[in-house]
């Protein structure tokens, strides 16, 4: 029974050739889109999340209807560790390219339905049941969509290459944020409120459509990077296995709260509690997305020139804890939109710098036989608890404390959580 198991390392170790190449440059382009359309359609209806409040959550209070809009927001958080679980099961059972084609055809069904869901007003409770569904299945696919493109970038990569590879699984979602970004910030430029506010926000959900049957067709032509053992034993949790996936929950605390923060949540938080102009806030959160697109590429491939892991990432992880509270306070004091930008870039930098390595050393904890199901696991189950109702989270929280101040202490406890469980998490640099 052990026979098998030294023919995928052997395999493993030899150098590409052309085809090899060319397949792991294929691998980039396919999951780059799917994790830019997943990116893309939580972007935007972050930053059109009050619109949205107004169509389907009618109330005689504004902050009742965002409060809603945001709830909605997060419920999609609450599929994607099902989404997780069944589909990183089925990537270890049945392969990687099957999941997915899977994820990105329920992520295009989701967009579609509340691209076209008619509003409240139209015809009552079963638009907000159309937005909530659409937001399920979005949910249910972005769990089982990052931990097997993440896990099927690594694999169709030399080892060498590990944090360049995965790293674009933060770019995509950067130049996806970035695009979301740009659209809302020409749409309030280009047409009046009033337009905006009846059919304009629909425009970037319906773009957002054209990427799935692109990203569906190249995903089919790829060549598998794992296949599973014919004769399959039931895949069951023991300790160890449990104890990485809950140290890999914990660690995506920091990660997830400062991009859910600073990329989806910013244009909100500028708007209704620091009152930023909305095309300010927009140009802003255009800043954070941009820092993902370029600067991840990068460092990943300075994390893999002198084999980085948890030395950077004690750095990144550390730099926006001691940060986060001067940065939110000079927010609400500067009316200088380029200060303002500045600043944002400041905590967003660290993140964005340790990506690749942070997603390269949480695969490697992994066996290859349960990696995308662990990895999808801990990115789940740790983006749930505590990204997906970031925003709701900072909004009651700076409600509640009467304080702008408010999200900074959100941050912070994620990142001390993180820095704890950075400590205990394995490094197992180069396996297989």
């Amino acid at each position: 029974m052990t026979r098998p198991v030294p023919a995928p390392t052997i395999m493993q170790t030899q150098p590409l050739n052309a085809a090899q190449a060319s397949s792991s440059r294929k691998a980039l382009v396919a999951c780059s889109l799917g994790n830019a359309l997943e990116m893309y359609d939580f972007t935007i209806y972050s930053f059109f999340a009050v619109l949205i409040g107004r169509h389907f959550f009618p109330s005689d209070s504004a902050l009742a209807s965002l409060l809603m809009s945001l709830a909605t927001f997060g419920v999609g958080f609450l599929m994607r560790p099902v989404g997780a679980m069944v589909i990183g099961r089925f990537a270890d059972r049945r392969g990687r390219k099957a999941a997915l084609s899977l994820t990105i055809g329920l992520m295009t069904l989701g967009t579609a339905l509340i691209a076209f869901a008619p509003t409240y007003q139209q015809i009552g409770i079963f638009a907000t049941v159309m937005l909530v569904t659409g937001r399920l299945i979005q949910g249910l696919s972005a769990g089982g969509e990052i931990g097997t493109a993440s896990v099927f970038l690594m694999e169709s990569s030399t080892r060498a290459k590990r944090c360049q590879s995965v790293s674009w699984q933060g770019a995509s979602q950067g130049y996806a944020a970035l695009v979301g970004a740009g659209f809302g910030f020409s749409l309030s430029q280009i047409l009046d409120p009033a337009s905006l506010d009846s059919w304009g926000w629909r425009i970037p959900f319906i773009f957002g459509l054209l990427i799935g049957p692109v990203g569906l067709y190249i995903r089919t032509r790829l060549p598998e990077t794992h296949e599973a053992p014919a004769q399959e034993g039931k895949q069951t949790i023991d300790k160890a296995l449990f104890k990485r996936i809950a140290l890999g929950i914990g660690l995506m605390a920091s990660a997830t709260i400062g991009m859910y923060l600073f990329v989806f949540y910013m244009p909100t938080y500028l708007i209704t509690v620091l009152h930023y102009p909305q095309s300010s806030a927009m140009a802003i959160a255009c800043i954070s997305a941009g820092c993902l697109a370029i600067i991840c590429p990068l460092a990943g491939k300075f994390a893999d020139k002198y084999q980085l892991r948890k030395r950077l990432l004690v750095w990144t992880v550390a730099t926006p804890v001691a940060l986060t509270l001067p940065v939110f306070y000079l927010l609400g004091q500067v009316e200088h939109l380029g200060l303002a930008m500045m600043l944002v870039a400041i905590l967003v930098l660290p993140g964005c710098i340790g990506a690749g390595a942070f997603f390269a050393m949480i695969m490697e904890g992994f066996p290859k036989a349960q990696r995308a199901f662990g990895t999808s696991v801990s990115y789940s189950f740790g983006v749930t608890l505590f990204g997906g109702f970031s925003p709701l989270i900072a909004t009651w929280l700076t409600s509640a404390l009467d304080t702008p101040l408010a999200p900074a202490y959100y941050l912070l406890a994620g990142g001390a959580l993180s820095l704890v469980c950075l400590k205990y998490f394995p490094e197992n640099k180069g396996c297989e």
